[in-house]
């Protein structure tokens, strides 16, 4: 089989059915020129040299490549978990604000239900004082009052009859049972303005209520629009990050593969410059024995003609002698 020095053609990393054929050239390059000279074998060897600078070189640009998504990918995690736990953060600041709001309604729930409960109050005063005002007397409190007084200065200062004093006493308490009712109503005037009274500052309360609670409700929303935002920019920058995981994980095996093809290489090396240097050992040893069969024959052309031989002549006859006899 005839074998010819065959160039080594630039290597195209994106066509790994095409680097198979060289691989496989290459192959059949090492089994189909088992009979070339050592030196057609030097230029394959350099061709394959050339071929594995290439592979290593390609070999560290993926390896860059590698480092360079592992980066990427590391650093998009390192953001998604920092998202993360700004997304639980506001998560902890929304439930809170939803208890201040709840918290807020049973306030102002019982805020209202107290204010009811006071209105009614005053509408149960207010008929108790109609039913005591039907019963108000025809003459004026400050009347009756000024009667009462009258009456008992003239018990405590005029000397009077046992039945004067007997009628008298029972004329201030016909009095005190009129003025009884103005007292009453007076009580009830009162109580009806200090339950309107605690209903204003029960209103003025209920309506602070209901501002923080629309504040709370409000920054509540807010952060809760913030935390979908944040899992959303989490979810995006998780499939970016896996992405980039994916790529990390295909250029690593790239590089694996990339390492096997240089690992062929390099055995199609030694095993070239193994049998190189077994070529030489056999051309050398072969040149030495031509030389000694040269040399010889000259020895013994001398001899024949009588001449006088050397003694490293003489000493290659006398092995040569030596040699034959055993």
């Amino acid at each position: 089989m005839s074998c010819e020095r065959r160039p080594v053609h630039a290597i195209s990393w994106r066509e790994p059915s095409r680097q198979r054929l060289l691989n496989n050239r290459c192959i059949s390059i090492l089994k189909g020129c088992e009979s070339l000279s050592g030196r057609k074998k030097d230029e394959i060897v350099a061709e394959l040299n050339e071929k594995l600078s290439a592979l290593r070189d390609h070999e560290d640009r993926l390896q860059r490549e590698a480092l360079e998504r592992a980066g990427k990918r590391d650093k998009l995690n390192e953001r998604v978990k920092d998202l993360r736990d700004e997304a639980l953060e506001l998560q902890s600041q929304r439930d809170e604000l939803n208890n201040n709001v709840k918290e807020l309604k049973q306030h102002r729930n019982e805020m209202t239900a107290g204010i009811h409960e006071r209105l009614e109050k005053i509408r149960k005063l207010g008929e108790e004082g109609k039913a005591l005002a039907k019963r108000r007397p025809p003459r004026r409190h400050e009347v009756l009052q000024k009667e009462v007084e009258n009456i008992d200065w003239t018990i405590q200062t005029t000397s009077l009859t046992l039945q004067e004093d007997k009628e008298l006493v029972e004329k201030v308490k016909q009095l005190e049972t009129q003025l009884s009712i103005y007292r009453k109503l007076e009580q009830l005037a009162k109580r009806i303005a200090q339950t309107r009274d605690e209903i204003k500052t029960m209103k003025s309360e209920g309506e602070l209520l209901h501002r923080q609670l629309t504040e709370n409700a409000q920054k509540s929303q807010e952060t809760h629009r913030n935390m979908l935002e944040k899992i959303e920019e989490t979810k995006t920058l998780k499939k970016e990050a896996d992405s980039m995981h994916k790529e990390f994980l295909q250029v690593k095996e790239r590089t694996r593969s990339l390492r096997e093809e240089v690992k062929l290489v390099v055995n199609q090396i030694r095993q070239l410059k193994g049998e190189i240097r077994e070529e030489v050992q056999r051309e050398t040893k072969e040149s030495q024995e031509a030389l000694r069969e040269t040399l010889e024959r000259q020895a013994k052309e001398k001899l024949k003609r009588g001449e006088r031989l050397s003694w490293e002549e003489f000493q290659l006859l006398a092995e040569k002698g030596m040699a034959e006899q055993d």
